[in-house]
C-alpha cells in the first residue's frame, strides 16, 4: 500500500513538473520575444526622436536667416527714414517681405516715435511670426515626446528580460526536483518552482504587450 502511494506520489509529481516546464518554457519564449519588440520599438523612436531633432534644427536655421535678411532690410529703413530719404523708403516698404510687412504697418500705427509705450521694433509684435521659428518648436517637442517614449520602451524591455530570466529560474527549480530522489524535497522545488511561476506570471500579465 505504501508503495502504490509512492508510485501515485512520483506520479503526480512528474504530471505537475512536466506541466510546469512546458508552460513555462512557453512563456519564457514570450518575453523573451516581448524583450526583442521593445528593444525594436526602443531603437524606432530614437530614431523618430533624432529625425524630429534634426527637422527642428533645419527649420530654426531656416527662421534665422529670414529673420537676418528681415533686421538688415528694416535697419536700412531706418537708415533711409533718418535720412529723409522717402524715395527708399517707399521702396524698401513696398519690399518687405512676411512677415515683417504685416507687422511694419502696425507698429508704424502705434507711433514709436511718439508713443513711449510702443514696441521699439516690429520685430516685438505679435504680428511678427516666422512660421519656420514655431514649426522648429512644435518638431523639438516631437523630439522631446519621442525621447521619452524610447526611454519608456527601453524600460519595459529591461522589464520583459527581467521576468526572462525569472522564468529561467523556475525551469531551473522544476528541473531540478526531477533529479532529485526524495520524494519531500522534490515537492518543496516544485513549490518554491510553483510560487516564481505565478509571481512572474502576475507580473507578466500587468505589463504591456507588442504584438
Amino acid at each position: 500500500m505504501t508503495d502504490e502511494r509512492s508510485h501515485d506520489s512520483v506520479d503526480w509529481l512528474e504530471l505537475v513538473a512536466v506541466v510546469l516546464l512546458s508552460v513555462t518554457a512557453i512563456l519564457t519564449a514570450w518575453t523573451g520575444f516581448q524583450a526583442s519588440k521593445w528593444g525594436g520599438a526602443m531603437s524606432i523612436s530614437f530614431a523618430q526622436a533624432s529625425t524630429a531633432r534634426i527637422e527642428a534644427a533645419r527649420l530654426e536655421g531656416d527662421a534665422n536667416r529670414k529673420q537676418t535678411v528681415q533686421v538688415s532690410l528694416f535697419t536700412q529703413w531706418l537708415q533711409a527714414y533718418q535720412a529723409e530719404d522717402d524715395t527708399l523708403t517707399t521702396f524698401l516698404e513696398q519690399r518687405f517681405p512676411e512677415p515683417l510687412a504685416s507687422a511694419f504697418p502696425v507698429w508704424i500705427a502705434e507711433q514709436p516715435l511718439k508713443n513711449p509705450a510702443a514696441a521699439p521694433t516690429p520685430f516685438q509684435l505679435e504680428e511678427y511670426a516666422i512660421p519656420e521659428l514655431e514649426q522648429a518648436r512644435a518638431a523639438d517637442a516631437r523630439a522631446d515626446a519621442k525621447y521619452q517614449e524610447a526611454l519608456r520602451n527601453n524600460q519595459r524591455g529591461d522589464n520583459y528580460t527581467i521576468l526572462t530570466v525569472a522564468f529561467a529560474s523556475v525551469l531551473f527549480f522544476t528541473a531540478l526536483a526531477t533529479r532529485l530522489r526524495r520524494p519531500r524535497t522534490q515537492w518543496v522545488l516544485l513549490a518554491i518552482a510553483g510560487v516564481g511561476f505565478l509571481s512572474t506570471t502576475a507580473f507578466l500579465l500587468s505589463f504591456p504587450k507588442l504584438i
